[in-house]
């Protein structure tokens, strides 16, 4: 019988786990129908199994047929068990998966089909305030661990039955949930289909995170620029889907992919369309402004200083080389050495508890910074040099480009230091020139500065600059989706 084929093969695979619950019990007025019911504790929601499966299907009698011996598929679903959220399986395999996700698996003597009911309840965390992505003005809820609260969060704001939702398992022991979505109409139906059979083809046992998964669907891997952008906020996620990105959303992640990505769209926030379009404009030049600094000034001034001082006024030039008079220490060690300083102080205070993580940056730097010039280990210079390049750091609204611009910062400060003001343009040219050879998913990462159409230059107007939001020409494509909807 596969009922006794079954539940033998359940207790060999649940066989020393002491938080799965498995129950054998018989049904019925006749008490002739046994059923078996497999669940791991802690993941389920026990109210409503109790509630709604097992009363019904020990105390709740009357609606037994009065002279069946057994029951039978049909009449559980269809009375015996009061949840909507039912299906059957004959795969065995299929039906652990689904007991390990929080579901709960029901066997019925005489039936071939096994039910799962859908149970979960699992401990989680519920909607705070995004961490990374502080915005002032705008919504304040972030993105938690649960796949089905990640989502509900993006349809709340979504109410179209344009928006698709594509479910898929990843990992073949991790077995990780991960949601596709994309607003039909307007994402592209070829770069839908590209990425959902990338997520099928990622071979690898386990999936943690979305950054994790991220790493598998990468163009470039050698590239230390982002491809693909990791967001916390739901409002941005919604915004971006209909405007026909696609978001990878990751059971257990708080964070979620959105793709393709272009260089433009790091240095742009929620917030801005919260805000009037001149002060949005004015904040993103500052970001602009403040990216460059963020990893060329070090290198500017190491080329400056050592090759060409006469480019410096002269008053500068003779204050800097009197503060340097008592330094040991080339330009070069001295600017390497206080940026692996300053990226210990930032490293220690993102791992040290909140509450003196900030204060142990803050402290921390200016005591070190002062006693190193004070001992004339350092000039003057050189601090306000790395001072300047770690607030304009900050500046930035996505940590996954300031860390490629962390890297990028140490590689335009050794070609500087070899060839002074000519090995920094180099330096600049060789980083220009390999973003612009990157792409993600097909759209080049320099987009829409580059390879834009010329019926499509209204998309170049939130970029550096953020127009009003009346101006701003919605996308063709948008607006067809609109007119054939019947909602």
């Amino acid at each position: 019988m596969c009922y006794d084929v079954h539940k033998k093969y359940i207790e060999d695979k649940f066989k020393n786990w002491g938080d799965i619950v498995k129950r054998e019990f018989p049904i019925g007025q006749a008490r002739k129908t046994k059923v078996f019911i497999v669940y791991i504790d802690d993941m389920v929601n026990r109210n409503m199994l109790e509630e709604e499966v097992i009363k019904n299907l020990i105390i709740n009698i009357r609606l037994t047929p009065p002279n069946s011996r057994y029951f039978d598929y049909d009449f559980l679903v269809n009375g015996g068990i009061t949840t909507a959220d039912i299906k059957s399986t004959r795969d065995i395999d299929d039906a652990l998966v689904e007991v390990m996700s929080g579901n709960t698996l029901l066997l019925i003597e005489n039936c071939k089909d096994i039910l799962i009911i859908s149970s979960k309840g699992f401990p989680k965390r519920g909607v705070d305030k995004p961490e990374n992505e502080i915005a002032v003005q705008g919504p304040q809820e972030a993105f938690s661990e649960s796949l089905r609260t990640n989502t509900g969060l993006i349809r709340r704001r979504i109410r179209s039955t344009n928006l698709k939702c594509v479910q898929k398992k990843v990992g073949s022991i991790s077995k990780t949930d991960v949601a596709i979505m994309y607003y039909e109409g307007v994402a592209k139906k070829e770069l839908v289909e590209k990425v959902e059979k990338m997520v099928e083809n990622i071979k690898t046992e386990m999936i943690y995170d979305s950054g994790y998964l991220e790493q598998f669907i990468e163009g470039n891997t050698n590239s230390p620029f982002p491809q693909m952008q990791l967001t916390e906020r739901p409002d941005k996620v919604a915004a971006e889907l209909v405007d026909g990105r696609i978001a990878i959303v990751v059971d257990t992640s708080p964070f979620v992919i959105l793709l393709p990505t272009v260089l433009a769209s790091f240095y742009q926030a929620s917030e801005d369309y919260y805000q009037r379009w001149e002060i949005v404009s004015f904040i993103r030049i500052i970001r602009y402004i403040s990216g460059f600094i963020a990893f060329a000034l070090p290198g500017l001034y190491i080329a400056t200083t050592i090759y060409s001082p006469s480019m410096l006024p002269t008053e500068l030039v003779l204050t800097m080389a009197g503060a340097r008079q008592m330094v040991p220490l080339p330009t070069v060690i001295e600017i390497v050495i206080l940026e692996l300083i300053f990226e210990a102080l930032r490293e220690a205070g993102t791992r040290v508890p909140a509450s003196i993580g900030s204060t142990l940056g803050i402290v921390g730097g200016i005591i070190i910074g002062q006693a190193a010039v004070d001992a004339n280990l350092v000039s003057p210079m050189a601090v306000i040099i790395i001072s300047i390049t770690a607030i304009c750091s900050f500046a930035i609204p996505t940590m996954s480009l300031v860390s490629a611009y962390r890297l990028i910062k140490y590689f335009i400060i050794f070609i500087s230091a070899i060839g002074g003001l000519f090995g920094f343009v180099t330096g600049l040219m060789l980083v220009l020139f390999h973003i612009s050879s990157l792409e993600s998913f097909g759209v080049s990462y320099v987009a829409p500065f580059s390879g834009v159409a010329e019926d499509e230059y209204d998309k170049v107007k939130d970029t550096i600059f953020r127009f009003p939001i009346k101006k701003t020409k919605k996308d063709k494509f948008y607006h067809k989706v609109e007119e054939n909807s019947n909602e």
